[in-house]
């Protein structure tokens, strides 16, 4: 039998090692320690749980359906990641990196499967809520953007936003909603500052119409998340922000479905006075490292 080839009989250790030794000598020496890892535990895993035919085919069923899912405006594939909790594993192995040589930067969140690419640029203090629903609460958000490190503020900061209306749908979800409804790009001004109204979130479903949801109900999990306000910040020479803040007052606060609240990013919307558009307010300041 040769060195690649085992008996059906048990396709132990010697095996894997096998498929890890098969990449080539021209292989990236990060991909290379990658996939000799994931092989080896994707491998240890099979083995673990007896891992059956059927069982493996349709764990590539639910991959292929994510895929058939994904758009521009929604990643199914992504949900898949975050209902299982590894995106917001990764978030905080990248997050803790950061600040071990950076103290004070503000907490980074997962990313979510529904950001979109071409958000529309809107003015300091203009809103992004088009359709207010009746049960909605506005909200005049502002703050600052800054360095972490010398504290100076940073212009022409980008603050991409967007959320979820009170249905709990964002608005690719939803035909009664206005295009790029509760989303906007804002850019900070001299003095590092952004501001707009939007939404006081409310909590709202993981889709149950995908893989992501069905697994959620085999697993027999709760599907909400909580209320929470997506953030991405950027600014040339600096590493960008993906982040979400979370109202304090959430009932789903400690039990999230995708596992992606941080206690630092838990905020409070307090009373706003002389202001016809808004009855609430939040200040939210970021900061962000310079990029090695």
């Amino acid at each position: 039998m040769g060195s690649n080839q085992q008996s059906s009989a048990g396709l132990g250790q010697e095996f894997t090692q096998n498929v890890i030794d098969s990449m080539g000598a021209n292989t990236n020496p990060r991909l290379r320690e990658v996939m000799s890892a994931l092989i080896k535990h994707v491998h240890d895993f099979a083995r673990e749980v007896q891992l059956t035919t059927d069982e493996w085919m349709a764990g590539v069923q639910m991959i292929n359906e994510c895929g058939k899912m994904s758009n521009d405006k929604r990643n199914e594939g992504q949900l898949l990641c975050d209902v299982i909790g590894l995106e917001s594993l990764v978030d905080d192995i990248t997050f803790s990196a950061a600040t071990k040589s950076t103290n004070g930067l503000t907490a980074s969140a997962i990313l979510g499967p529904f950001w979109r690419q071409d958000t529309p640029h809107r003015e300091n203090g203009t809103t992004i809520t088009f359709d207010t629903p009746s049960d909605g609460q506005v909200v005049y958000m502002h703050g600052k953007v800054t360095d972490v490190e010398t504290g100076k503020p940073l212009q022409n900061a980008t603050v991409d936003v967007w959320q979820a209306s009170t249905n709990g749908l964002y608005e690719q979800q939803d035909p009664n909603q206005k295009e790029h409804n509760l989303r906007g790009v804002f850019h900070t001004d001299a003095e590092g500052n952004y501001s707009f109204y939007c939404l006081r979130p409310t909590p709202y479903p993981v889709p149950q119409d995908g893989p992501a949801g069905k697994l959620l109900e085999m697993m027999d999990r709760h599907v909400f998340r909580p209320a929470h306000i997506h953030l991405m910040v950027q600014h040339e020479g600096h590493k960008s922000l993906t982040t979400q803040i979370f109202d304090k007052d959430c009932k789903y606060l400690g039990n999230d479905s995708v596992f992606a609240v941080k206690d630092e990013l838990s905020v409070e919307f307090v009373p706003r006075k002389g202001d016809p558009q808004a009855p609430l307010e939040l200040e939210y300041n970021v900061t962000l490292a310079k990029s090695s």
